[in-house]
């Protein structure tokens, strides 16, 4: 028996990276799955591989009407939802607060905090009725430390995160989860995305953002897309049945502060640096 038999889920910004993987790994798992996103192309793509557990809505999460019809529709269609994973998401340059543009920070809050915001709202009902569901948000582990990710970026996933905590303790008592998944250096198009690159290229960057990020944290690889659905799948299966309201910080040790290789050379280098001073002044 699959760990997903029988449920449904409706994965937004599912059509590449994190949300893409998910979708794969849920469908593995026995669900049939509802993919969301604005690229029809690749949405399409993904569900004709995965075959009748997947189909495609094209959905754009900074249209509220386009959320709505989204939940309604895989409602009316499959009679329930047992998972909604709200994971659309860009990133944008870094940016001094001096230069910070206005139509971007709203365009970002539009994406990552207000569509989270509509996708609990319009899948409540859904879940209050069953008595049970599954909603998971896509946070970062730009929430927790500044100087990982855009000011906006890192502005909007902290309020994500909040937000699931306050859905959680209201939720809870009809039996519907709601947890957060933050990620760290994960290899997605998103990261090339977030210094300029093209989004329809991004993907072509992802061998040099996997090499950048093999040093990014203890663990000595880089954070792949199987790492997060990983998480998902936990979350969203029976296994998770008593977690509620969490933040799951899947990084490698990226937040629990420097490299202890790092900060042995770094004394290292002090010392030396000293002895020569001595030296010299001697």
């Amino acid at each position: 028996m699959k760990v997903l038999d029988g449920k449904v889920a409706v994965i937004v910004g599912g059509t590449s990276g994190i949300g893409a993987r998910t979708v794969e790994l849920f469908v593995e798992e026995g669900a049939t799955v509802v993919i969301a996103g604005r690229r029809s192309d690749a949405g399409e793509a993904l569900a004709k591989k995965l075959g009748a557990a997947a189909s495609f809505v094209k959905t754009d999460v900074a249209r509220a009407d386009d959320l709505k019809n989204l939940i309604d529709g895989a409602a009316a269609r499959f009679g329930r939802i047992d998972c909604l994973f709200n994971n659309a998401g860009y990133g944008i340059p870094q940016r001094s607060i001096a230069d910070l543009d206005i139509a971007e920070f709203d365009a970002q809050m539009a994406v990552i905090v207000r569509a989270v915001m509509l996708g609990m709202k319009f899948v409540a009902p859904v879940m209050l009725r069953q008595r049970s569901g599954c909603i998971l948000n896509t946070g970062s582990i730009a929430a927790h430390r500044s100087g990982l990710s855009s000011q906006t970026y890192s502005l909007a996933k902290a309020a994500v995160v909040h937000a699931t905590r306050c859905v959680a303790a209201e939720l809870g008592e009809s039996n519907i989860r709601v947890n957060s998944i933050s990620p760290g250096a994960i290899v997605t198009g998103v990261f090339a995305k977030g210094v300029g690159v093209d989004p329809n290229t991004a993907d072509r960057h992802l061998e040099t953002v996997t090499k950048h990020f093999a040093n990014a944290q203890p663990i000595p690889r880089a954070g792949m897309p199987e790492d997060i659905a990983r998480a998902a799948l936990y979350l969203a299966s029976d296994a998770g049945s008593f977690v509620n309201g969490v933040d799951l910080v899947v990084d490698g040790g990226v937040i629990t502060g420097n490299r202890f290789s790092a900060g042995i050379q770094a004394r290292r280098d002090l010392v030396a640096a000293v002895k020569a001073e001595i030296d010299s002044a001697g």
